[in-house]
């Protein structure tokens, strides 16, 4: 009997797969949460996890799994394909600033029937990727709830690493909320009810739109609605950085402190040689009372960002007297743990910060899921 190496054993077991496309994805996603955490691919094919998530939110998705066995790896010049979910029309590539740069746009969810007598509330998502990579084509996240016919969405572009340091990100931002208020009625939105929702280096962008609506610097001069407010109404943070000065005491795998960390070129500087810059782009030194409420999720074994970055940043919150909720998974880590429980308590926090329905959710803690 002839006996396969494991390297041509590996071979087969991929090319197999790869003529049942999805076949492996079922397989392997074992919480049924129709996305791809690191940990739940066998080791022996693990090493292509990040050629699979182009959009390198942490995640793959069936889009990614699909475009990566097709061999086409997502649109050209390397972006994931846009997610089709029924019952949401999407509306892409609407240019916030101006300038033609597909970095500043976003993408537009509507649903195709409103479950809603009048202008429907935002809830934008801003995706993850450390600042130097990651899209705004996966807005999956936001286009579920527009599903429910009871929000809009929005996906948010911004300028990467590559392109520019701080504070383009943030002022990229708060320009998209600008131009969101500038086009509401236009798009049946409702301007004084947006939500702000992000992962990682998101999670981070959207804590900074809560919490620095008083801060000039921060605002920017992109595009042409500047007389528009920039402020949120409601922020929902995934484990994002709060304090960059911070983050090399509190245990983190990575050295955040080098030049060449996503911290570094954010700043254009190794962190603790740039004290001012790092505060200033850190959420947790621009708390103040009257911020928007936040949810904070965070998964207390992430080898990423530490989960002493959300405590910190509920501590700031609460010292305020700003509404706020830490979300902890126990046992999980930079978004791999994350179950039905976390998505439902977000719902449950926007439908009461945007629909005034039942209660929001108070500090809590969850066993992980699917580890």
């Amino acid at each position: 009997m002839r006996v396969l190496c494991p390297f041509a054993f590996l071979l087969l077991s991929t090319h197999l797969l790869a003529q049942q496309p999805g076949k492996g994805f079922d397989i392997w996603d074992q919480n049924k949460d129709g996305r791809l955490v690191r940990e739940e691919i066998p080791e022996k094919v693990r090493g292509n996890f990040d050629r699979v998530d182009t959009n390198r939110d942490g995640f793959i998705s069936r889009e990614e799994d699909a475009a990566f066995h097709k061999g086409r790896g997502g649109q050209p010049g390397g972006r994931p394909a846009p997610r089709t979910i029924a019952g949401v029309k999407a509306i892409r590539n609407l240019d916030y600033a101006g300038s033609g740069n597909p970095r500043q746009m976003v993408d537009l969810y509507l649903p195709e029937k409103s479950a809603a007598t009048g202008p429907l509330p935002v809830v934008c998502w801003i995706h993850g990727g450390a600042w130097r990579a990651g899209d705004r084509a996966n807005g999956a996240q936001v286009a579920q709830l527009v599903a429910t016919g009871r929000y809009a969405g929005i996906s948010i572009g911004y300028r990467l690493t590559d392109e520019a340091i701080w504070p383009a990100q943030i002022h990229d931002c708060k320009a998209a909320i600008r131009w969101i208020r500038a086009h509401a009625s236009e798009h049946g939105l409702d301007p004084n009810r947006i939500a702000v929702w992000g992962s990682s280096a998101g999670g981070h962008l959207v804590s900074m739109l809560g919490v620095s609506g008083g801060v000039p610097e921060l605002e920017g001069q992109i595009g042409p609605n500047l007389t528009q407010s920039s402020v949120v109404q409601c922020v929902v943070d995934f484990y994002g950085p709060s304090d960059l000065l911070t983050m090399d005491d509190q245990g983190s795998k990575m050295d955040h402190s080098s030049a060449d960390s996503p911290e570094g070129l954010l700043l254009g500087a190794v962190v603790k040689d740039a004290p001012d810059r790092a505060r200033s782009a850190s959420p947790a030194h621009h708390v103040n009372a009257g911020d928007a409420p936040v949810l904070i999720v965070h998964g207390n074994i992430d080898p990423t960002v530490p989960y002493q970055q959300s405590v910190i940043f509920r501590k700031a919150l609460g010292d305020a007297n700003v509404p706020a909720s830490l979300l902890t998974v126990e046992g999980g880590g930079h978004g791999p743990g994350f179950g039905p429980a976390v998505t439902e308590t977000v719902h449950r926090f926007l439908a009461f910060q945007l629909l005034g329905e039942g209660t929001g959710p108070g500090d809590a803690t969850i066993p992980a899921q699917g580890r």
